[in-house]
Parts: structure tokens; sequence; C-alpha cells
């Protein structure tokens, strides 16, 4: 059945290339949709150049056709752009000089001769408005993973012979030895991907186990599960894999993302590695650490305020200097460690800064922390591991459940996106953080609250 898709700002500034996910169906673009990507096509940042790729593409169908009539899209789908509906009427409560009441006016305009009509939109007010008026409205879905629950966490419990378990550490063991059970205490074969951390338990006794790493058909033992990154050493399984991901080199695990709740030492950890691979590795693998974090949106303008660009976006980055000072803390004041901390900091080995100046560069040989990376979208993500040299490791920290963006979500943010795209690539390592190690009170509050 032919369905009307039409399509809220909101998706178009988004996913510029929204208009072509529909795929044999009309799509309606309401005039108002056009004079906000006009008023947005000067914006700074990703906001206005989505509004001027979106407004390029509608510029190559207006050259194909009449765009009031309708023209056909390389997907088949019909793109037109609705003008009329003035004489629709609506509620007294949703007066028609708000654009997205206008919207509304459309999607009830066409419901008489084109239905079904679905409402896109990534507003959540705009859809429960929409439900009033019993119009049918759905999220942009293209970009979304599934449900939390569901979502690839890098790590499962797995159970082997007692015989294997005791050879585990000195030969490993191949992927057909392992097994799940369940309800009724049957055995299943795991689905597994590569660099994929296990939890080894041996079937005869549950509470003896061993760690390890999906490597080929085999799972392995972790290879840096002895080492102590600049003093910090793992306190649980959690932080374990987080070493092992974090130690590996640029060439076999480029890419790693580090997902947890707050106060699990995503960021904590993962500069210590930094630290421990950029002064204490005698092959010289990084040339520089480079820690970066949204200052509320990746390209937003750091403003003119006095001073220069590093006293600028400051407060934003004083998460991540608490974390380098917990780190000096582990020795005393005139030590060497922490005199070459700061030296790092003079001679800007180690740098710390805001997303929005990353943008066209090229990283080489640099160990790369992009902390609160739950705040990115898709397509910012992208950007930023392009922006990836030879040498260069990448680490994407986050928590899902604390996301400030108006229009992403546990499922449409750039973190559990980019994961959802990656799980089965073998330079990639994802690790799920559960245990929190900041206090007993951070703990609990992250739990029950």
């Amino acid at each position: 059945m032919i369905k009307s898709y039409v399509i809220d700002t909101n998706i178009l500034i988004q996913a510029p290339y929204a208009c072509q996910c529909f795929e044999e169906n009309r799509v309606i673009l309401p005039l108002v949709v056009l004079e906000e990507l006009d008023g947005l096509k000067k914006a700074e940042g990703e906001k206005g150049a989505n509004a001027r790729r979106a407004i390029r593409f509608l510029e190559k169908l207006r050259l194909k056709g009449d765009l009031l009539k309708g023209v056909q899209m390389e997907n088949g789908g019909i793109l037109r752009v609705e003008a009329n509906c003035v004489n629709v009427e609506l509620p007294e409560s949703l007066p028609e000089d708000k654009p997205d009441n206008r919207i509304l006016k459309v999607c009830k305009g066409i419901r008489e001769e084109e239905k079904p009509v679905v409402l896109v939109t990534k507003d959540l007010v705009l859809r429960l408005k929409a439900q009033i008026l019993g119009i049918e409205a759905q999220d942009f879905s293209t970009e979304q993973v599934i449900e939390e629950e569901g979502q690839y966490s890098g790590r499962q419990i797995c159970y082997v012979a007692e015989d294997k378990f005791k050879e585990f550490k000195k030969k490993g063991v191949h992927l057909k030895e392992l097994y799940l059970s369940d309800e009724d205490g049957n055995k299943i074969q795991p689905e597994l991907t590569e660099n994929e951390f296990i939890i080894l338990k041996a079937d005869q006794s549950v509470k003896k186990t061993h760690l390890g790493r999906v490597e080929g058909k085999k799972v392995v033992s972790l290879e840096f599960r002895k080492s102590q990154p600049y003093g910090i050493k793992p306190r649980n399984a959690g932080q374990y894999f987080l070493q092992e991901a974090l130690m590996k080199s640029a060439e076999k695990a480029p890419l790693v993302i580090v997902k947890g709740m707050a106060g699990t030492a995503k960021t904590f950890y993962s500069l210590a590695v930094g630290l421990e691979k950029v002064l204490n590795n005698p092959t010289g693998e990084y040339r520089r650490i480079l820690i970066c974090r949204p200052n509320a949106q990746f390209d937003q303008d750091i403003g003119f305020l006095p001073g220069d660009a590093q006293e600028k976006v400051a407060p934003y980055m004083q998460p991540l200097f608490d974390n380098l000072n917990v780190i000096k803390r582990q020795f005393a004041t005139n030590s060497t460690e922490v005199k070459r901390i700061e030296d790092m900091q003079k001679s800007e080995q180690l740098v710390i800064e805001a997303l929005a100046f990353i943008r066209g560069r090229s990283l080489s040989e640099m160990y790369c922390i992009i902390d609160e990376a739950q705040n990115l979208t898709p397509n910012e993500i992208k950007t930023i591991i392009t922006r990836a040299g030879e040498g260069t490791k990448m680490v994407f920290t986050g928590d899902i459940q604390q996301i400030d963006q108006p229009y992403l979500d546990s499922q449409s943010n750039g973190l559990v996106y980019m994961i959802d795209r990656m799980k089965d690539q073998n330079i990639f390592a994802h690790v799920n953080l559960l245990k929190g190690e900041r206090s007993e009170l951070s703990e609990l509050a992250s739990n029950l609250l």
C-alpha cells in the first residue's frame, strides 16, 4: 500500500538524505519546511550544512519537474511540496502561526485524499499533537538501532568443560567448545564476534572464571591483564576488558568504544592508558594525546568573550582536567610522573580541546579520546572518525543515559549507531562498563535514581 509521509524540518536537519528513505511512497514537504530550511541555511556547523544539503537535493528535483505536482526520485518514490491546506481548520488551542501546527494542517488536509498519511518528526510534542488529531506519527528510524536491552554489549558469559577450562591460559578455547544454557538447561552455541570479550566459567565449578577475548576461531587469554597503565590497576572485569582494548596497538584495534554509566572510569582509564603509551612505551607508538568533548554542540560557536580559545572552552573541558588531576594524585607532587605530565601539557603533547576544532584536520600517530560521544549524531561521529590517519587510535566514551541533545535518544545517538555498524569489524572493540568505581554514593545514585 502506497503511503504519504509528511516530513518535518528536524528530520532533514539531522539526515538531509531522509527523503530518499521511504521506498516507493509519497513524500510530502509542507511549504513551511522550506521556509525553515531557508532560515537555517546560513547557520553554523552541521545544522546549516545539512540544511544546505537538503536544499541542493530539492533543487536537483526542481530541475526535473514541478515540485508542486510531484517529482519522481531515484528510489521510485514521489516527492512534492504541499502549499495548499490553508483552509483546513485546527482546534483553537493550536494557533496557525506556529510552524508545527501548519505541518499538522497539511497532514489533516491531505488525509482525505491520500490515506494513509504518516507524519515523520523527531519532535515528541508534535507527535502527541498529531495523535490528538488522529494523525499517525513516527520517528525517523533509519538511523535507529534496537532498544538498549538488545544492543551489542561487547561481552558474554560462556561455559566450557572443566578440562578445557584448566588449559585456557596456555592454549585458549575453540569457539565450538563454548556454550550457553537456556531456561531448560539445554546447551546453546553462542554467537560471537571478533574482539568480543568473554567471561569464561568452568561447567563443573561456575565460581571459577577466566577473562578472554575472541580472536579468530578461539577465545584467548587477555594479553595485557597484568598491566598497570600509569600506576592504575583494573578493579573489575569491565576494566580488565577496557585495558585490553586500549593497550592493543592502533594497527590491531584503532577504534574502541567505551559505554557505561557515570563513575565507571571510562575517561579516567582511557587517559591513564594514553599516558602510559606516550610516556612509558619504548616503541613510541603515539606522538600526542588529544582529548576532546562537545561544547554543548559539535560545531557550536565558542563565542566572542575575552580570552584565547583554550580559556573560552575551559569550563566545558573541566571534567577532563579533573580526571587528569586524579591520575596526578596517585603520585607525590614533586614526583617524576607528575612533572612529565605537566611537561606534556606545556609542550602540547597532551592537548585538551573542544570538538569544534577537529573538523578538517588529519590526525596521525595520535591517541584520541572523544568524551561524551552520546551527544553526537551519526554524521558527526563519521566526521570525527574520518579524521584518523595512520597510527591513530580513537577512543569514544559515553553514557547513553545522559544525552543532552533534544533530538537524540538511546537508539539514535551516534555512539550506539557506531557500535551497531562496527560490531563485526576486526579492528573494532567495544567495552560496556557495568560497575561504578567513583564512590559508593555515585554507584548508589546511578542504580537507584
